[in-house]
Formats: C-alpha cells, sequence, structure tokens
C-alpha cells in the first residue's frame, strides 16, 4: 500500500524550535504524513522583501511536494522570538505586539498567495513559543 502523505510543513531553521515543531507534529499524528521545507523565518521568509531572492524556491518545492505527495494541506509553523521578524523590523521598537503584527503579516501574504495558487487545498498558520504555546492564526 502506498503512503498517504497529508501536508507539507513549512517551518523555521531555527535549532531551539526543531524538537518543539517535531513534538508538535507527532501529537497531531502527522509522523511520516508530510514533506517539510526548512527556512529561516518560516513564512517571513517567503513572505518579506527583505528575503525576496528565497520566494521562488520554497514555492518551486511546494510545487513538487504537491505533484509527488498528492498533499492537500500546507501548515506553516512560525515562532516567538524569531530572528527573521527582528531582522525585518530593523532597529525600531521590537516587542512581543510587534513580533505579532511581523508574523500576522507574513501568515496574512501567505495565505493569499497560497490561496490564488491553490484554491483546492488547504492552509493552516500556526505561532509556537519557546514554552511550546500554539497559537493559530
Amino acid at each position: 500500500m502506498k503512503k498517504k502523505y497529508q501536508a507539507m510543513v513549512l517551518s523555521c531553521i531555527d535549532p531551539r524550535f526543531q524538537s518543539i515543531v517535531f513534538n508538535y507534529l507527532k501529537k497531531r499524528n502527522l509522523n511520516g504524513k508530510y514533506s517539510s521545507f526548512i527556512i529561516a523565518g518560516s513564512a517571513i521568509g517567503v513572505t518579506a522583501p527583505k528575503f525576496k531572492k528565497w520566494y521562488k524556491t520554497f514555492w518551486d518545492n511546494l510545487e513538487i511536494s504537491i505533484k509527488l505527495h498528492k498533499i492537500k494541506k500546507l501548515i506553516v509553523i512560525n515562532h516567538r522570538d524569531c530572528g527573521a521578524a527582528k531582522i525585518i523590523n530593523g532597529k525600531k521598537k521590537f516587542n512581543y505586539f510587534h513580533e505579532t503584527k511581523i508574523h500576522e503579516n507574513s501568515f496574512s501574504k501567505i495565505k493569499k498567495r497560497f490561496k490564488n495558487k491553490y484554491p483546492n487545498l488547504k492552509i493552516e498558520t500556526i505561532l509556537l513559543s519557546l514554552n511550546k504555546k500554539v497559537e493559530k492564526f
């Protein structure tokens, strides 16, 4: 019997979050059921103008994952205390509120582009923190 993949997961390269993301997906019974794309900033890395050179790589990879693995959902996992969020914020004041706005903006942009390109597929956006708190957007 052929393995059935359910999703592609977009997440961040930050080493502090690798086990948190893995365990979160394991709790959702997704082990072995997703393809993974890991890039600095997760959704920030594929939506912020500062990282524009990375966009094509992500969207090409997603297209291949859809074709090869017949995925039906993109799960986007950003995280708190994000270095990419700090980079695009620049030298402006950076706090919980500002970081939340940056994540919301990246989620909004990726959802819009994803839904335009793949109207029949689902997208889920999640913000994790170091204490494993899950916020859905």
